[in-house]
């Protein structure tokens, strides 16, 4: 599972050749959540700080989250992606 980025105890990852819609995976201290990279929809836990950040990251490198998942479905080497900072 690829480590995309990492910032303030937030874990952003994606695997290779996943399922649709394309999606990232976030792990924050006990919490686990899949967010859809379109629609910012989340199906998990994560409190409520740790979400407000992500979604800023995700407003901020959509385009290159897309990118990534184009590549890891190709079997294609992934891209880190700044962290919010």
């Amino acid at each position: 599972m690829p480590e995309i980025c990492r910032f303030y105890g937030i874990i952003i990852t994606m695997f290779f050749n996943e399922h649709n819609p394309p999606h990232f995976h976030v792990r924050y201290m006990e919490h686990r959540a899949l967010i859809d990279i379109a629609s910012g929809t989340i199906t998990g836990t994560m409190p409520r700080r740790a979400l407000k950040m992500i979604y800023e990251w995700l407003d901020l490198h959509q385009d290159e989250l897309m990118d990534n998942w184009n590549r890891l479905q190709r079997g294609e080497d992934f891209k880190k992606i700044n962290p919010l900072e």
